[in-house]
């Protein structure tokens, strides 16, 4: 049960680097800077480590099959679009609606898991997945009910949200698909080879079009290092984990354990900005755990 330890402590640092994110003012950033950031100040930390990990157990870079290429640069595209998605929500007055589509990645996964790769998900462990999702939608404070949530789910909002449930579960399922064509037994040296040329492509690639449409930005990116790198390092530790745990099990699954992250940001709230569970909450954290030990009885 590998996987589990590694999707939850994936979680736990997207958890620690949303948290950098909201304590460390970066206004000098746009957007796109601050993703980029993201992804600059991972990018040396994954090359170097996984130069050092090859070169420790011997035998070289690992032959790469010939998709692998095709999937790493689809999922780094779609994983760079779906955050665009993301930060896009923050204009936007129905940003809790659009957050609350954004949050069927993991049904979405399972769909798109089984269209690309034919990964299949068992009645109960879809069964468990949906009370994971009731458990995160709960938590979401969907307004007045379900009912208040379909009724407001034309806007532009809601379209964004799903779009980047749509774009995250593409980008889940072609990383699976890129450590299955790292042609290796061992699973940290698939999941370290695929981070790191993700991680690379997306920074040379976002780079670029940053400096061909919004000059400046990646000075002012240099010029945060400071309290950039903290956040590379935290998206370092949760990327890394959730890329081995996709060499270990279905993307779904992993997604689905994942949502603990929810429960962490609840408990973040309560430590360190002095906030109170409410009963809602309450049931809401007792589905995903409910759901979370489901899967793993199951899996």
């Amino acid at each position: 049960m590998a996987w589990v330890f590694l999707a939850v402590m994936a979680a736990a640092f997207q958890t620690l680097r949303f948290m950098l994110q909201k304590s460390l003012s970066m206004g000098a950033l746009s957007a796109g800077g601050a993703t980029l950031a993201r992804f600059l100040y991972s990018a040396p930390f994954v090359a170097l480590g996984a130069s050092l990990y090859l070169l420790a157990r011997g035998g070289g870079l690992p032959a790469l099959g010939p998709l692998f290429w095709p999937y790493a640069l689809s999922g780094a595209l779609a994983q760079i679009l779906a955050t665009w998605c993301v930060v896009a929500l923050f204009a936007r007055r129905n940003f809790a609606v659009g957050i609350t589509f954004k949050k069927t990645e993991v049904m979405l996964t399972a769909l798109v898991g089984y269209l690309v790769l034919g990964d299949t998900v068992s009645p109960g462990a879809l069964a468990a997945i949906g009370a994971g999702l009731a458990g995160v939608l709960i938590l979401s404070d969907v307004p007045e009910g379900m009912g208040g949530l379909l009724r407001r789910a034309v806007n532009p909002a809601a379209g964004l949200g799903l779009l980047s449930g749509v774009l995250f579960a593409v980008s889940a399922v072609a990383y699976r698909g890129a450590t299955f064509e790292v042609l290796t037994d061992d699973s940290l040296a698939r999941a370290l080879v695929t981070l790191a040329v993700v991680t690379v492509s997306q920074t040379i690639g976002l780079g670029l079009w940053l400096r061909m449409r919004a000059p400046g930005q990646l000075s002012a990116v240099l010029g945060a290092w400071r309290r950039a790198v903290w956040i590379g390092l935290a998206g370092l530790g949760g990327s890394l984990g959730w890329f081995w745990a996709f060499t270990l099990m279905n993307a779904a699954y992993v997604f689905a354990v994942g949502q603990v992250e929810v429960i962490f940001s609840v408990l973040a709230s309560v430590w360190f900005f002095s906030e109170r569970i409410t009963r809602r909450e309450w049931a809401g954290m007792g589905l995903i755990t409910l759901s979370v030990i489901a899967l793993v009885v199951l899996a």
